[in-house]
């Protein structure tokens, strides 16, 4: 059973030795997976479970706050895809002063072998960490030799000639293409969040929404967009909305809302995942309500020939 921990004495009670991998895994692209799936063959030949340790917050957030790039997924998304994954477990490693002090050396003996139980350690050829990321591969296999665990270092994934990784991703979802994105994660770019009552305003319109609780406050996307919404797993087309909906919006908060084409029901406090295919426009401010209301209706036909034409 996949299990979240958030220590390392309850890691170790729960799984005794393991096969690991460390890193943020933002977004969870194809290069992120190619490491993922040798983790689960090499904890296949040890017979030992797999975990994944998530740095949380992620580094460039602890360092640069409000200035770091904005992340691709939450934590919670990143364990619900780690899951599906098939793998055992994650531990939540808190990124602090503390932590981003430790020499590279200390960490692994002290915190990976000692701690964890780690027999094996998965990860990418440009893999650093440790104080001031004075610890990198070749640490870790000088290590190997002398404490006993194994290290495999995976080579970066290549496609259509780009190294893929998180800030390729960001690039492709700022510029809007979704059709990219798609190709570097192996799925959609997608959001979860809870349903929360909303300023009704849709309903208003003739349009209701879903309005989608964010857990990131800032985002790598904005704009209307061809969405599939995943309701108890089954994909339900619409059209959503993401960013500060300046036509009505003075609080300047980011928000996600989303029609559905085809539905008529109450989802307020369900969990909804909202799937990115295709970017319709940019966020727009309207001079009333009655041309916002128009400019719906032309984004609704839009996604609806969208889905006709090239849609499941």
């Amino acid at each position: 059973m996949f299990q979240v921990f958030h220590s390392v004495a309850a890691v170790r009670a729960a799984l005794g030795n393991c096969a690991l991998t460390i890193g943020k895994y933002d977004g969870i692209h194809l290069g992120h997976q190619k490491i993922l799936r040798e983790l689960k063959a090499e904890a296949a030949k040890l017979g030992v479970p797999t975990l994944v340790i998530l740095s949380e917050p992620q580094p460039e957030e602890f360092f640069a706050g409000e200035t770091a790039p904005p992340r691709l997924n939450h934590f919670a998304d990143k364990t619900r895809f780690l899951e599906h994954f098939g793998i055992d477990a994650v531990f939540c490693l808190r990124f602090d002063a503390d932590t981003s002090s430790q020499p590279a050396v200390h960490f692994v003996r002290h915190i990976l072998l000692q701690g964890l139980g780690m027999r094996a350690i998965v990860v990418g050829e440009d893999f650093h960490f440790g104080h001031k990321r004075t610890g990198s591969v070749n640490t870790l296999q000088e290590l190997a030799a002398s404490d006993g665990f194994s290290v495999r270092a995976v080579e970066p994934c290549i496609d259509n000639d780009e190294r893929i990784s998180s800030s390729l991703i960001r690039q492709y979802l700022q510029q809007g293409d979704c059709l990219r994105v798609t190709e570097c994660l192996g799925r959609p770019y997608a959001i979860s969040g809870k349903v929360i009552k909303g300023k009704q305003l849709g309903r208003q319109l003739g349009y209701p929404t879903a309005n989608i609780e964010l857990l990131n406050s800032r985002l790598a996307l904005s704009g209307v967009f061809v969405v599939q919404v995943e309701r108890a797993g089954a994909l339900l087309p619409a059209v959503a909305s993401l960013g500060y909906n300046p036509t009505v919006n003075n609080d300047r908060q980011m928000a996600l809302e989303a029609f559905l084409l085809d539905f008529d029901g109450d989802l307020y406090g369900e969990i909804l995942t909202v799937h990115f295919l295709h970017k319709l426009r940019d966020e727009m401010k309207f001079v009333d309500l009655p041309q916002l209301q128009q400019q719906i209706a032309v984004d609704v036909i839009a996604a609806r020939t969208w889905f006709g034409d090239v849609g499941p």
